[in-house]
């Protein structure tokens, strides 16, 4: 049947044309973009999946941010804990040498009263962004070590305790209660101040010999504490780098969900741009289609 009033192949082209138009502006889109879930529209799940591991992984690099810090405030506090046992290894040399029938305790004395201002120094110096752990100004330190998210969707931070040690008290720490100080501050308390130590010609061998056991005594407290700082510091490393390899899985699954392949789109522009070319043609064929009548009537 041929009508004037309606062309139905011409209605039904123009309605394959209108969804080839459409597929095309999509396909369109996520190469322009080179995304192919730019909102939720797209797709309303995947949109929110990976909104939502976006968040996570930003909350992540604040974490990494962190940890950083708290590697660089570690490699301080060993880098001065390493120079203190130094200076407490020289102060021991000098006690052995004091023990040697004719030494000079005077200039002994003096030597060690200088070691002993240079730990002072050592500690007072060890500060990293208003943080020291070792004039006893912090207590127990949390570092912030990963971000988690549970199956209901809550979230938390996981912390790495660090329980920090007074080498020489401060406002917060009564002086005389640090590791080298000999206070309740070290594991072992021991009955001389390595702050203050002198030797002159006063100075008794006892006296002498009780100062060489403190030395012992305080060099094995600032090497358990070395300890179990470099142990927080390697435990640092392995998060940081456990951290940097959840970010990659986290940016890798966004990508799956949201990115387009470029490839298949390419492709598919193609062959919509074909189908488009041929939905033009259609439509011309059913309207020429409509001429036909006119040489019914002679026309």
């Amino acid at each position: 049947m041929s009508s004037i009033l309606t062309n139905a192949s011409a209605l039904t082209a123009l309605q394959n044309l209108a969804a080839t138009q459409k597929q095309l502006q999509t396909t369109q889109r996520q190469i322009s973009t080179g995304l192919k879930v730019a909102s939720a529209a797209d797709n309303a799940s995947y949109w929110s999946i990976a909104t939502t591991m976006k968040s996570d992984n930003g909350a992540l690099g604040a974490i990494k941010t962190a940890l950083g810090q708290s590697s660089s405030m570690l490699n301080v506090a060993n880098a001065a804990i390493t120079s203190t046992i130094s200076v407490m290894n020289q102060i021991k040399n000098d006690l052995v040498s004091a023990t040697q029938p004719g030494a000079d305790l005077n200039k002994i004395g003096t030597d060690i009263a200088q070691a002993s201002q240079q730990l002072s120094s050592i500690v007072k110096s060890a500060g990293y962004n208003g943080q020291n752990w070792l004039d006893g100004s912090n207590a127990t330190v949390g570092l912030s070590a990963s971000f988690n998210r549970d199956s209901t969707g809550a979230t938390s931070v996981s912390t790495i305790g660090v329980n920090t040690l007074a080498l020489i008290g401060t406002a917060t720490g009564t002086a005389g209660t640090g590791i080298l100080e000999g206070g309740t501050g070290s594991a072992t308390g021991t009955a001389t101040n390595f702050t203050t130590a002198t030797l002159s010609s006063t100075t008794t061998s006892a006296q002498i010999a009780t100062m060489s056991a403190d030395a012992d005594k305080t060099l094995a407290n600032l090497q358990t504490y070395a300890s179990n700082l470099g142990a927080t510091q390697t435990r640092i490393g392995l998060q940081q780098t456990f951290i940097s390899n959840l970010s990659d899985a986290l940016t890798n699954g966004v990508s799956t969900l949201v990115d387009a392949d470029m490839n298949e789109a390419s492709t598919r522009l193609q062959a919509l741009q074909t189908q488009q070319q041929l939905g033009v043609q259609a439509i011309s064929i059913a309207n020429q289609n409509s001429q036909m009548i006119l040489k019914l009537f002679g026309g």
